[in-house]
């Protein structure tokens, strides 16, 4: 199946993505998202309030797991070094634009892939008019290649919604992707890919890849992340801030919570396909302990720690 790569305007500075992200040139997806993921922690401008080094690393290394992570952008960065950003590049005369409308518009179903209503979107990039279910064929002696283009997406765009372009067979084509799309999404636009000898033309297939987020795992409409709540909230309960894809909530911690507890915030994950509803987010926590104390604070601790021998003394006497 052949693969045809997006182009993205970028500037042509060389820069040796697998050492900003620590991995080997042989590295697979699992150890590079990984990587990305722990370097992402580590530098994010939210962990790294006012710090402009962090932010540009934070930069260095996003723009490091964009391409490493994209077998396309990968293979040509590996194969052209420092040029690999001018391959698919506009010919002279400029891309032609198509606009593919949003999901639903025309009878298209993203997740399905089926289609009506696009006729006159495929007779303008394919030359030919869309053929449909039912629509009698002509007979051709060899069928076309397949194409298949990997959309990456961040899952900010994957919450909100996004246009998205990519370049084919010299055009350049403005997709809209509706707000829930998720990994493995894939669009099959069939007989829209490479022609064959005798006209009949494979099929195009739009594969998703959401790119990885550095403080939510997705799991289908859920999210999941971490938060870091002091010794002592833990204990008396109190109110700790959660991140969600919209903002800060305050979310309840009881007294007693233990370390790794899970909290389920409903409705504060991603939105679901096609629907007005959002999934929920689970948040584990983590009990922090201070590193440093005061004269003040060792002395009400010890005290503590008292009541507690105590307590166990007298409860083992009864």
């Amino acid at each position: 199946m052949g693969l045809a790569s997006g182009h993205l305007s970028m500037a042509v500075n060389y820069k040796d993505y697998y050492a900003v992200l620590g991995v080997a040139k042989d590295a697979i997806e699992k150890d590079i998202k990984q990587a990305y993921r722990r370097l992402a922690r580590k530098y994010h401008p939210d962990v790294n309030p006012g710090d402009k080094s962090s932010e540009e690393k934070f930069k260095e290394i996003s723009e490091a797991y964009e391409v490493l992570s994209d077998p396309g952008k990968r293979q040509k960065y590996d194969q052209f070094g420092d040029q690999w950003k001018k391959v698919g590049e506009a010919p002279p005369g400029g891309w032609e634009t198509f606009t593919w409308s949003e999901p639903g518009v025309g009878g298209f179903d993203f997740e399905t892939g089926q289609s009506g209503g696009l006729g006159d979107f495929f007779e303008m990039l394919f030359g030919e008019p869309f053929r449909g279910a039912g629509a009698r064929q002509r007979r051709a002696p060899a069928r076309g290649r397949d194409v298949e283009y990997e959309m990456e997406v961040s899952l900010d765009e994957a919450f909100h919604g996004a246009s998205k372009s990519f370049a084919l067979d010299g055009r350049r084509i403005e997709v809209k992707i509706p707000k829930g799309v998720r990994e493995g999404s894939r669009i099959k636009l069939a007989g829209q890919g490479q022609p064959g000898p005798g006209g009949q033309r494979g099929d195009l297939y739009l594969a998703v890849k959401e790119r990885a987020h550095p403080k939510f795992e997705r799991k289908g409409a859920d999210l999941y992340s971490e938060v870091s709540i002091p010794y002592y909230i833990a204990a008396l309960g109190g109110e700790s801030p959660a991140q969600t894809p919209t903002g800060r909530v305050s979310m309840r911690i009881p007294p007693g919570t233990q370390s790794e507890q899970m909290f389920r915030l409903p409705g504060q994950g991603m939105p679901y396909l096609n629907r007005d509803e959002r999934g929920d987010l689970y948040v584990k926590v983590k009990i922090t302990t201070p590193k440093t104390l005061s004269a003040r604070e060792k002395e009400l601790l010890s005290e503590l720690a008292d009541l507690h021998k105590r307590g166990s003394k007298s409860s083992l006497n009864t």
